[in-house]
């Protein structure tokens, strides 16, 4: 079963690039949302989400972030240029991705997410830095 993937970005063209990404690496984008409202909307059915932190409606990514992870268990990995803004938010990600970034990183880190238990400490990602040790991920008992 193929993962689904949820992109939470405001910038048109970067979402695109993003889905074009997701898509090739043999997952399926659940969603594209721009905000906190449609971001929320589609948790329920996808299983990792691409999250910026500076959407449409203002610096809503940290909270969306924890909100998929804890209430929907989704996998969140922050895509951003401003990884510092993340905050105490970092406690429901497995990581960031730095902006600009590399199609493999987001390849690499998609699969990651995807793995029951993934081993972050051997994680070698160009642009990503990981925030949790394993077996902590947020939803690892809820989904598979």
């Amino acid at each position: 079963m193929s993962k689904k993937v949820l992109i939470v970005e405001d910038e048109i063209f970067v979402a695109l690039e993003i889905e074009q990404i997701v898509e090739d690496a043999g997952f399926h984008v659940g969603a594209i949302a721009a905000d906190r409202d449609a971001a929320l909307a589609c948790a329920n059915s996808c299983d990792i989400a691409l999250v910026d932190l500076n959407l449409r409606d203002g610096p809503t990514g940290p909270s969306i972030g924890v909100e998929l992870a804890a209430q929907h268990g989704v996998r969140v990995i922050y895509v951003t240029a401003n990884p510092a803004q993340i905050g105490p938010a970092s406690v429901a990600a497995l990581g960031v991705i730095t902006k600009p970034f590399r199609a493999h990183s987001i390849v690499a880190a998609l699969r990651l997410a995807a793995e029951d238990s993934p081993e972050l400490s051997s994680a070698d990602i160009a642009g990503f830095i990981p925030f949790l040790p394993p077996g902590s991920l947020p939803g690892a008992e809820s989904r598979g």
